[in-house]
């Protein structure tokens, strides 16, 4: 042979075998690119129902958020309202206990009034200190104005205690309305969040359960207890602060009944008075007229004595110088009949006016003491007259400043209407 031919040492294959071998390679080209196609729809398919997933998750989370957002912000606006309310109650309710501390201190006036009255009438002297209806009414009085106290203090104390509860409330709304206003926040941040933002990261452990966390339930059970616990406070206020109002007027007119009560038996004291003064003051001018003319019926008695003595001077004398006559001349004539039968007469009538002298005088003297009587009785009346009407000047404080109350009618109902803001100034 003239070339020289090479084969590789291996194994030769026939055409029937290459021809096998050429169609397995087909068979398995064609199984790898359908499994290849398979993989590809499988995995576009997956992708596809993992975005439309993803995208329908991210958007019902979204409408979640969004939902809690606007129930957080119909929560923060009903929680916001009570606590506006509150704070107006507490506001109200302050001015009203102000009001009565007011009219608590200003009680202090007609305390000492009718206080200063009844010491003023304890000094009246003589029979004028009598237990009269003045006095009765003054102390009565007293009573009502030491009531009417007592019940203001305890509104008092009441209101004072409701505004503590008020403020408690008012701090469990003021908390409660902080914590949804950053709850509404933070969910308010999470609704602008995105899967393009640059603050977002993988977390430790996404799906433990926060600390503290309550069930929706729970957090809603909670808010209605909130807001039932500011409406009943706010309901019991406003029954208090109508009963502050009410014991106010009712006060100022128990206070005002009782005032014109003792005001009236007062002017009728006074009356009585007056009047008694007159009397007396008529019978101590009659008594001096009538001790005037007893004290000249006395100096005519007197004179009336010294006459009727000289009278018997002259008798008697005449009868002693009529017993020097001589002899049978001494005789017991008619003229010695007569002289004696006149001293007899005088000493009588001496006897007798003497007599009417003693009652004279006698009466003169009761005239006199029932005269200085009547003058310390007068000067009694008059200076129980005197107390009354200082009394009566000295109540006049009670119906100025802080008592003296509404000018008109119109005035009154104005202020007890609360219509005073409405009304334009004119």
């Amino acid at each position: 042979m003239s070339v020289v031919t090479f084969e590789k040492p291996i194994q030769h294959i026939g055409l029937a075998d290459w021809h096998a071998k050429q169609w397995q390679n087909q068979q398995t080209n064609n199984t790898r690119r359908d499994d290849a196609f398979q993989l590809r729809h499988e995995s576009r398919q997956l992708r596809n129902e993992t975005r439309i997933r993803t995208e329908w998750d991210t958007y019902h989370n979204n409408v979640r958020l969004a939902d809690r957002v606007t129930e957080l912000d119909r929560w923060r606006d009903t929680i916001q309202s009570c606590l506006d309310r509150v704070n107006s109650e507490i506001n109200a309710l302050k001015d009203e206990k102000f009001s009565t501390e007011r009219e608590i201190d200003a009680l202090g006036i007609p305390l000492n009034v009718v206080s200063e009255c009844i010491s003023m009438r304890d000094n009246r002297l003589g029979a004028e200190l009598t237990y009269d209806d003045a006095d009765t009414e003054l102390k009565k009085e007293l009573c009502v104005l030491e009531a009417v106290k007592k019940h203001l203090i305890e509104r008092c104390l009441a209101a004072w205690e409701k505004i503590n509860k008020l403020q408690e409330v008012k701090f469990k709304l003021e908390l409660d309305l902080n914590d949804k206003t950053e709850a509404r926040e933070i969910d308010k941040d999470q609704l602008t969040l995105d899967k393009n933002c640059a603050n977002i990261s993988h977390k430790t452990d996404p799906l433990r359960i926060a600390k503290g966390s309550i069930p929706y339930e729970s957090w809603l059970e909670h808010s209605r207890y909130t807001k039932l616990l500011a409406d009943s406070e706010l309901q019991d206020t406003y029954k208090l602060r109508e009963a502050l109002f009410v014991i106010r007027e009712r006060s100022r007119n128990d206070m005002r009944a009782q005032r014109d009560v003792v005001d009236f038996t007062l002017r009728k004291r006074i009356y009585e008075t007056q009047r008694a003064r007159n009397e007396l003051e008529w019978q101590q001018k009659k008594m001096r007229e009538e001790m005037e003319k007893v004290q000249k019926e006395i100096i005519n008695l007197e004179n009336s004595i010294q006459d009727k003595e000289d009278a018997m001077k002259l008798a008697e004398t005449r009868l002693e110088n009529r017993t020097y006559r001589p002899g049978f001349e001494l005789a017991r004539d008619e003229v010695e009949c007569g002289l004696k039968d006149e001293v007899m007469q005088l000493r009588q009538t001496l006897a007798n006016i003497l007599e009417r002298l003693n009652c004279a005088k006698a009466t003169y003297n009761a005239l006199e003491d029932q005269q200085l009587i009547i003058d310390n009785d007068l000067a009694n009346k008059c200076q129980s007259l005197m107390t009354d009407i200082k009394c009566l000047d000295m109540r006049m404080r009670l119906r100025t400043g802080e008592f003296a109350g509404p000018a008109t009618e119109t005035d009154r109902n104005i202020v007890l209407t609360r219509m005073e803001h409405e009304i334009p100034a004119s």
